[in-house]
């Protein structure tokens, strides 16, 4: 993840790169993305495209992709307006 973040050009921001190898966090969410077209493709569930904006350790927005809502709305710039 770190390297990932460092990619991105966030690494040491404010933005946190968070994995979930267990599927913990995704599970809880309600995020799981196990869509048999996905399946097929991927092999294995997934977790739907999401942001969350965590104020210590409140969420106060999550946006998730799909549907009516495009995968930008998922952007750090869109996610930033919710701040």
């Amino acid at each position: 993840m770190e390297g990932w973040a460092k990619d991105q050009g966030v690494s040491g921001s404010m933005v946190t790169f968070l994995a979930d190898t267990r599927s913990e966090l995704t599970k809880a969410l309600d995020l799981v993305l196990d869509a048999e077209p996905a399946m097929a493709v991927l092999g294995n569930p997934r977790c739907k495209r999401f942001a969350i904006v965590v104020d210590n350790g409140t969420i106060k927005a999550i946006t998730v992709a799909g549907g009516d809502v495009p995968d930008e709305a998922t952007f750090a710039e869109a996610m930033l307006e919710k701040c």
